[in-house]
């Protein structure tokens, strides 16, 4: 009757929700221990739809807004078709998502996400039943920050406060919490708690009637509760177009309250609870109920607190107390007519305590997972802001965009060998991993796709010290640089070339003109003398042929090894050489002596693909500046993604995919003929 005001309807029709929806998850309800019925939060969620849609202003007779009084039963009663459509609507869609097997949908309501909103709404049930224990009539708000605008105007009514009604609900509020504390210090020792919000409500109605309180001093109370059940009836079909939205929320936020709670005992108790049989039998108990004028339901933490504690095993439990709502409704409801408004709303208070006692998990989680927190603060800032249909929408869509955030931020690592295992752990976090001179093994704590494929790149780059773009560059200079000096060397080559040969020409020439002249001389002076001039024309003719011949050869040869000795890497086809100093600085660029690297992939659960493109410029670029790559750990969903995008080539053969980072290093240093690091490891396995 308490939560019923929650939802702005009659105390009586939270009878009936205590009554119809339990008997339908009894039959349908897969946990053992949960008690189905009226819940705070989605009281209050139902409450400000049913006073939105349904406000006094619309049912006012006899005057003006500010005269006039409002009919009562009129608006109640469209309120209750209200709460009830709602109620159908949003059994609808649980009964929905549990057909398509959508109940995976809790796993994105965290619980740092479900305690944050199930306190922000705590917050929402206070303030809303703030005016019952002050007496106050304060205005109807809607909309974001509804609860400041509410809060702030029931402070302005605080000198209209009637003082029997704060009387009684001060004097309701010790005795609650005095008695509850003491169930709570010696509960190993009573067999049962001490029912104390029966006594109140028993005593107060007593009090009430007897001293006929009511008549002279104007205190509200519940009025009359009619006996017996109600026809089933339909729900207002039109009504649906306008509480899609609010449906939609009450039925995810009753399920994720409901999945939680179910889950904690069946965890604690050990057995299983089905989501997709929750939903389903969630959503029957609320459209089956909403036909019998009862508004949405889902598991209460303190009835399910107390069923456990006292002993109930199954849902029989549950069918028990419904039985007792039963003869309450049929019997002695109107017994209750007496009852103080504000006892009901000290009850509400009172058990709110284990929900606000949910703030202490602030300095939990600021020391245990600070994201946790975040998400926690943000739920119940938003909550408390913009009402609990928007507070829950910002919620999730900030906890989806941490696990965003928490993917495209990954740790990464370069791995080191465990000496005497076949261990590889992190060099920064374990001083006994020590790198394997040569070889960089690197690895990302979280799945390589679109969104980090990017930063994966970069920070292999980072890690290993190997920057590719920079080497390729350096590269693709010094193989320009090395074109245009061949090139400027056989030009140069062809010029000593061709002026060589005219000089050639121009000797030989001058050589035959000369011995035709010394021929006819030779003619004209004798036998005698010719011997010698011939002889002399000999060694001129002959040593200068030789001497330039022999020059020109021997210059260009000497040019063209120098150039090819000092400047030339990979040579060109026809001078294949390669110089020790290029293989220096190559390896001054590599920044280490590092040739081979080691991806271990085993973190990774699926491949796109824009990782398999990744990977394949990896495997490219690295293999032009002549370091191998080798991948490790693939799981088999991800090597058979691989073969389907066509990732293993001749250039990337499937011999690169080791099982373990170890066989890959083991390979590794076979190929480099490196046995002692391969019978270390063997020796100390087999030990």
């Amino acid at each position: 009757m308490a939560y019923a005001l929650l939802a702005s309807l009659r105390p009586v029709f939270g009878l009936y929700t205590s009554l119809y929806p339990v008997l339908v998850y009894f039959i349908f309800g897969t946990s053992r221990h949960i008690s189905i019925g009226t819940f705070a939060v989605i009281s209050i969620m139902i409450g400000s739809v049913t006073e939105r849609l349904g406000p006094d202003m619309n049912f006012i007779v006899n005057g003006t807004n500010e005269t006039g009084s409002v009919d009562l039963d009129a608006r109640d009663a469209y309120r209750v078709q209200i709460a009830c459509s709602l109620t159908v609507l949003a059994g609808i869609f649980q009964i929905l998502l549990g057909v398509v097997r959508f109940g995976f949908v809790v796993t994105y309501l965290s619980e740092p996400l479900i305690r944050g909103y199930t306190t922000g709404s705590a917050c929402h049930v206070c303030v809303s039943q703030l005016k019952y224990l002050f007496g106050v009539t304060p205005a109807r708000f809607t909309g974001p920050l509804s609860l400041i605008y509410t809060l702030v105007d029931i402070c302005r009514l605080l000198p209209e406060t009637k003082v029997p009604e704060l009387v009684v609900s001060l004097v309701a509020l010790s005795v609650l919490i005095v008695v509850k504390e003491i169930n709570e210090c010696y509960k190993e020792k009573l067999p049962l708690p001490i029912p104390i919000e029966i006594v109140v409500i028993i005593a107060a109605t007593i009090i009430i009637h007897f001293g006929g309180l009511t008549s002279k001093y104007g205190i509200d109370v519940v009025g009359e509760i009619p006996s017996g059940l109600k026809a089933p009836r339909a729900p207002d079909a039109t009504l649906f177009s306008e509480l899609i939205g609010d449906a939609f929320a009450v039925a995810i936020v009753g399920y994720a309250i409901n999945i939680s709670l179910g889950k904690t005992f069946a965890l604690k108790h050990g057995y299983k609870v089905d989501s997709n049989q929750e939903l389903v039998a969630l959503g029957l108990s609320n459209t089956v109920g909403g036909f019998f004028q009862c508004y949405s339901v889902t598991s209460s933490l303190s009835r399910s607190l107390v069923q456990e504690s006292t002993g109930g095993k199954t849902q029989v439990a549950g069918v028990i107390s419904s039985i007792i709502v039963l003869v309450t409704v049929l019997k002695i409801g109107s017994l209750f007519s007496d009852l103080p408004k504000a006892v009901l709303s000290t009850i509400v208070f009172v058990n709110l305590k284990g929900m606000f006692k949910q703030i202490l998990d602030v300095p939990m989680l600021w020391k245990t997972n600070k994201v946790d927190l975040l998400v926690w603060l943000v739920t119940i800032i938003s909550t408390i802001l913009l009402n609990l249909d928007l507070g829950l929408a910002v919620s999730i869509g900030f906890s989806m965009l941490t696990v965003i955030f928490r993917t495209q931020l990954p740790r990464y690592s370069i791995l080191g060998h465990v000496s005497g295992t076949d261990l590889y752990l992190d060099t920064d976090t374990y001083k006994e991993a020590k790198e394997i001179p040569g070889i960089k093994i690197f690895r990302s704590s979280t799945t390589i796709y679109y969104t980090n494929a990017e930063m994966y790149l970069e920070a292999l780059q980072d890690k290993t010290g190997i920057e590719i773009g920079k080497l390729l560059t350096a590269k693709k200079k010094q193989n320009a640089k090395l074109k245009r000096k061949l090139e400027k060397e056989k030009k140069k080559a062809k010029k000593e070339a061709k002026k060589q040969r005219k000089a050639v020409s121009h000797l030989s020439n001058d050589t035959l003109s000369k011995m035709s002249e010394r021929k006819v001389s030779a003619g004209l002076k004798g036998q005698s003398q010719g011997n010698v001039v011939a002889l002399s024309l000999t060694e001129t003719s002959t040593n200068g042929l030789s001497k330039g011949q022999v020059n020109l050869a021997y210059q260009y040869d000497t040019t063209m090894s120098d150039s090819d000795s000092d400047t030339s890497c990979h040579g060109d086809d026809d001078i294949p050489q390669v110089s020790h100093r290029c293989d220096e600085e190559t390896e001054r660029a590599h920044g280490s002596d590092t040739h081979s690297i080691i991806l271990d992939i085993s973190t990774t659960s699926f491949v796109d693909t824009v990782t398999v493109k990744t990977l394949k410029n990896i495997f490219r670029d690295f293999g032009e500046i002549d370091l191998d790559v080798y991948l490790a750990g693939c799981q088999a969903c991800v090597v058979e993604q691989l073969e389907t995008a066509g990732f293993f080539t001749e250039s990337i053969p499937k011999s690169r995919l080791f099982v373990t980072v170890h066989d890959a290093v083991l390979h590794v240093l076979k190929k480099l003929g490196r046995t002692d690091f391969v019978l270390d490891v063997s020796c100390s396995t087999q030990m």
